[in-house]
């Protein structure tokens, strides 16, 4: 890491969080909700200012590892018509999800962007086999177009090569498009590598490129967004059920800054790549049903919304609290991991 990526790490975190807090200051502004301030970055302000038209506080605060949208009502009953408890149920759960929204919409654009610029869009169809290649002997055949991994289907190059390194770390079934027929090749072996000390399936052919037009362009962007969000639940069901993953995997602001730092050393595609896979990552995280997090303020919504009753605020607050105390501290260790790794 030198001071530049440092910076770059910085301004990519601060665009990612603006870009999350518009989405809740936007669904705010549309439901009349009142707003005491705006703010990106937590802890002390660097920068902040009273506008005179909308009475809002805008801030800018001097860590980047988060932001809000402080509005009336949030945590506390208030009888201002516009205060957020005085809402619809309905209007403040979209309220609340207007900021992991925000984040998926803008990996998606940025990943159709990372699609229109590439020099070729990759399919599924098998145009060769690498030197020392295993599928053939199960039955794979060059011009073969892959429609599923055991029961997986996959629409692009990318989401073939996840899906083959994910799943197909034992034997797997391969459905293919063969001559105008549907053929069903059982247990496919392909070969295997090791990083990390994980295991991984590892794709041993090439494929044809598909032409670039309009509906390709639009269907990798799609399918490719989609495998980006696919990747990152996997990984999350991974690490709580401990199947591939444990806590030492886990990476905080340090280690995921060092990633960018690797990334932008080997060129803008990957650079980009990276923040796509962070905006999606930190909209999902964000919608999980967690304390403290978008999705545990949802889970109390989507109660109230059932019931036709709302928990009991205090109640709530305390959880909401006690969820902020565990990520903090979550956050520390990881930290100090990274930390740990980096000097190792």
């Amino acid at each position: 890491m030198n001071i530049f990526t440092i910076l770059l790490a910085i301004l990519m975190f601060g665009f990612l969080i603006f870009i999350h807090e518009f989405g809740h200051y936007t669904a705010a502004r549309i439901f009349k909700v009142s707003i005491k301030e705006f703010s990106v970055g937590m802890g002390p302000k660097l920068f902040s200012r009273v506008s005179k038209k909308t009475d809002i506080r805008y801030s800018v605060r001097a860590l980047p590892i988060g932001g809000f949208v402080a509005m009336v009502g949030e945590d506390e009953e208030s009888a201002d018509p516009g205060a957020l408890n005085n809402k619809p149920v309905w209007q403040r759960m979209i309220v609340t999800a207007a900021g992991a929204f925000m984040n998926l919409c803008l990996g998606f654009l940025l990943m159709t962007g990372l699609v229109l610029s590439s020099s070729s869009l990759g399919g599924t169809q098998v145009a060769n086999f690498f030197d020392g290649a295993s599928s053939p002997a199960y039955g794979l055949q060059v011009n073969d177009e892959i429609l599923k991994i055991d029961n997986i289907r996959v629409h692009t190059t990318t989401d073939l090569v996840y899906t083959i390194m994910h799943d197909a770390r034992d034997p797997v079934d391969v459905t293919v498009r063969r001559d105008g027929r549907t053929v069903v090749l059982e247990d496919v072996q392909f070969p295997q590598y090791s990083e990390a000390g994980h295991v991984y399936g590892d794709r041993d052919f090439y494929v044809y490129a598909v032409e670039k037009n309009f509906g390709n362009v639009a269907k990798q962007a799609f399918w490719q967004s989609a495998n980006t969000v696919r990747m990152i639940w996997d990984s999350l069901f991974d690490l709580v059920f401990g199947h591939e993953y444990t806590v030492d995997d886990l990476s905080g602001p340090v280690g995921v800054t060092q990633a960018i730092s690797e990334a932008a050393e080997h060129g803008s595609y990957n650079f980009l790549y990276m923040f796509v896979f962070i905006s999606v990552n930190l909209g999902i995280f964000n919608l999980l049903p967690l304390p403290a997090l978008d999705g545990g303020r949802l889970f109390f919504q989507f109660v109230e919304l059932v019931f036709r009753r709302p928990i009991n605020r205090t109640v709530e607050g305390y959880v909401h609290f006690v969820g902020i105390l565990l990520l903090m501290l979550l956050m520390v260790f990881v930290t100090f991991q990274d930390i740990a790794k980096i000097i190792s």
